[in-house]
């Protein structure tokens, strides 16, 4: 059933159920944008196109994030996430429309062709000061991965990996966690992309690579042979890493894009698409 758009009193009432349940560094996630209406509605938000809320994400869209690369059909949990949104801001399925920006790009300071994107972007005080986040919408660790009979191949703590070639992909906090967390002898092997990672691992190139956990399952179970999942860190940043929408800086969108996401966490929705997209990614050993 579709939910009705956001009213100022109904949203109100979600932001101070949500900062009376939620962890203290989720206040901090969403930037200092204000919608400057009273309606968090169609007619009242300052959209790309009036009527339609434009959607970004990378290309490809990797599971279990979204589901043939097509962001379009509500399939995978960050499509699902979007749609979810979308809804409580009072968009139907056919008002939002979907375009193409590589997770590099969207983070560099400048004007957006989105109004919001949607990319396993990590919530950081550096990137804050480029872009506007909402609220987190999911909070993750980050995993190593490697393929059966590497190196990496049954390490149970971080100093195992130390002495490793181990990478991750630019510009991410998996490349941040590598290089805070695991700080390899020889420096972080650092990627365009995961696909590069994961060619790099697959032709031994690198014994290991670092990505999110849900990533690391989908990786290890369908696009990598003999793909192991080594592990994830425990210490993945306070609090774990959130992801967030991302909105151009200072977007009059902000503030209504966080009180929706607020709202699908109180009322179970972002519980639910949790558990039917990544209902698995809690079972990994933790690295010591």
């Amino acid at each position: 059933m579709r939910r009705r758009p956001l009213t100022l009193a109904v949203l109100a009432a979600a932001t101070l159920a949500a900062s009376a349940c939620a962890p203290q560094d989720q206040s901090n996630g969403a930037a200092s944008g204000s919608s400057g209406a009273g309606t968090c509605t169609p007619d009242s938000l300052q959209t790309l196109t009036s009527g339609t809320l434009t959607v970004a994400t990378d290309q490809p869209a990797y599971e279990p994030w979204f589901s043939g690369d097509k962001p379009e059909n509500g399939k995978g949990f960050e499509s699902a996430v979007a749609y979810a949104v979308a809804d409580q801001l009072g968009y139907s399925k056919d008002q939002v429309t979907w375009t193409r920006v590589p997770f590099n790009a969207a983070i560099q300071p400048g004007a957006r062709p989105f109004d919001i994107d949607i990319n396993q972007f990590s919530i950081t005080d550096e990137r804050k000061q480029a872009v506007d986040f909402s609220s987190p919408y999911y909070s993750v660790s980050q995993a190593v991965i490697t393929t059966a009979g590497s190196a990496a191949d049954g390490a149970t703590s971080v100093s195992d990996l130390k002495g490793l070639r181990v990478g991750a992909q630019v510009a991410t906090t998996s490349l941040q966690v590598l290089t805070d967390v695991i700080d390899p002898a020889a420096g972080p092997v650092v990627f365009n992309s995961n696909d590069d990672a994961k060619l790099a691992l697959q032709n031994g190139q690198v014994d290991a690579i670092v990505v999110d956990l849900p990533t690391a399952f989908y990786i290890t179970a369908a696009e990598l042979d003999n793909g192991v999942i080594v592990g994830q860190l425990a210490n993945s940043g306070k609090g774990g890493d959130q992801f967030g929408l991302l909105l151009e800086k200072d977007s009059p969108l902000t503030d209504c894009v966080s009180r929706a996401v607020d709202a699908l966490r109180n009322d179970g929705t972002l519980a639910d698409l949790e558990k039917q997209w990544l209902s698995e990614v809690a079972h990994a050993p933790v690295l010591s």
